[in-house]
């Protein structure tokens, strides 16, 4: 009977939850995402994003510092350290399924007093030794699943927990491209700014020969000294935004900030890769941080049935076997043998409503657990869609761009030469060198906004990661 209770198993059976398609949750993932313009899956196969998928972009250095938050990033550790131990609870739960046996020998010299109550004077003694070595076996027969609804709980959290790791792991990696773009941001503003700096002096020393030689005014002095120093300033305050950036990187990699340096490199040409974003269903198998939700789901499904079985009796079969002498010379020889086995029913027959709470706060956990995968769900289709709309527009406004700030240099050499022939005064020349600087700076940061938005997006799908890759316990 014990062996055919033993294939019972209380609760609910677990069904992955259905994703917020709409209100009813009954409508399957769209073809394609909204935003999704010119993005078709990568055909041939192999321009699918791989594992590294920072090497899409074809930066060497960026590589060589991706490789390194792999091996010394220490939220990355913690994250490892967590999964050690999910595999460590694994086993230990496991552990219930075979029967526990233990031994406590002892060696007990005792006299019963002889004023004991009930105790008869005339058999007062002078004391007994008593040799015991026993052998314990206590085992739980598993009528109601509750054990094996704690392994596969177990095993859930240890799923949950490796996808928890690859979303740690795409998170700091994505951080430090975004990083690493931000200060190559940094250095092509400092070498646009250098020149700038460079063109404003010589517009200074020209002013100063006009005004020297009596074709220009004080004031035009003024104001290309004046433009001057404000592009300097610029200058300076650029730096500061590129430590901060180096800083960060340093971090990333496990380095202390004091001991890293990474050389300016203006000239780097960032390559905008081509990424493949597939269809919204296949992002629920391709997020990280979305697999972990569900499997907590189903650790918050096995948490019901584990609160039902308390409802129902606790079976236990116990034994004790082994010897039982009066001195060490009978100790261990066959006629002190002893034993003695038997099962132990246990039901617990009123406990105030504990045990109907507890299933509530189960079912209550699982609700919430549900929801919190369905909004991830949702999240993780807004940054897809968000990413898709900011390269999409944002290409459009890199063409806009590159035009104005072609006008805008024409515009300054047209007044540098007005100027210099007499017909314009200094004014019409700042104007046109403060517009020249300010698009030629957000031609840069334009670039540097569809890199993040680039690595962001590689994010956002899931960066080569699927399901597959769950380990299996």
């Amino acid at each position: 009977m014990s062996l055919l209770l033993a294939g019972c198993m209380v609760g609910p059976k677990y069904v992955k939850p259905t994703v917020p398609m709409a209100p009813d949750f009954k409508e399957q993932p769209p073809d394609s995402f909204k935003e999704s313009g010119a993005w078709k899956p990568a055909q041939p196969g192999d321009q699918t994003i791989r594992g590294n998928w920072w090497e899409i972009f074809g930066d060497p250095q960026l590589n060589a510092l991706e490789d390194q938050v792999t091996s010394s990033n220490q939220n990355l550790k913690v994250a490892e350290d967590r999964l050690r131990q999910a595999r460590a609870a694994i086993r230990f739960n496991r552990a219930s399924l075979a029967p526990t046996i233990s031994t406590s020998p002892s060696i007990v010299g005792k006299r019963e007093s002889a004023n004991r109550p009930y105790f008869p004077p005339s058999q007062a003694n002078n004391g007994t030794g008593d040799f015991i070595l026993p052998f314990d076996l206590s085992y739980e027969v598993d009528l109601w699943g509750r054990v094996r609804r704690t392994i596969s709980a177990s095993r859930e959290e240890a799923q949950a927990t490796a996808a928890d790791l690859q979303t740690a792991s795409l998170s700091l990696h994505a951080e430090l491209a975004v990083d690493y773009f931000e200060l190559r941001s940094a250095d092509a503003q400092k070498q646009l700014l250098d020149d700038t700096v460079k063109a404003y002096t010589d517009a200074l020393k020209l002013t100063q020969n006009r005004f020297d030689g009596g074709a220009a005014p004080r004031s035009d002095v003024a104001q290309a000294k004046t433009q001057l120093e404000a592009a300097q300033v610029q200058d300076t305050d650029i730096t500061v935004i590129r430590a901060q950036f180096e800083h960060a990187i340093a971090t990333l990699i496990g380095e202390p900030p004091a001991q890293f340096s990474l050389p300016p490199s203006p000239q780097v040409k960032l390559q905008l890769p081509v990424i493949p974003v597939g269809v919204p269903s296949s992002l629920l198998e391709r997020r990280p941080d979305i697999a972990a939700g569900e499997r907590r789901v189903a650790e918050a499904n096995d948490q019901i049935g584990i609160a039902r079985a308390a409802f129902f009796p606790t079976l236990t079969i116990g034994a004790t076997g082994g010897f039982e002498g009066t001195s060490a010379a009978n100790w261990l020889t066959w006629p002190s043998r002893m034993w003695a086995v038997g099962p132990q029913l246990s039901q617990t027959l009123f406990d105030a409503g504990r045990r109907r709470a507890t299933s509530e706060a189960a079912t209550a956990n699982y609700d919430g657990t549900v929801a919190t995968y369905r909004q991830t769900t949702l999240t993780a289709f807004q940054e897809v869609e968000d990413n898709l709309a900011a390269l999409r527009i944002l290409e459009n406004e890199a063409q806009e761009q590159h035009q104005a700030t072609a006008s805008a240099q024409e515009s300054l050499q047209l007044f540098t030469n007005r100027y210099e022939g007499g017909v314009d005064n200094y004014l019409q020349v700042i104007t046109a060198q403060t517009t020249a600087l300010a698009n030629e700076r957000n031609d840069i940061d334009i670039q540097r906004r569809r890199m993040d938005a680039s690595v962001l997006l590689v994010k956002a799908v899931g960066g080569g990661w699927d399901t597959s890759q769950l380990p299996k316990y």
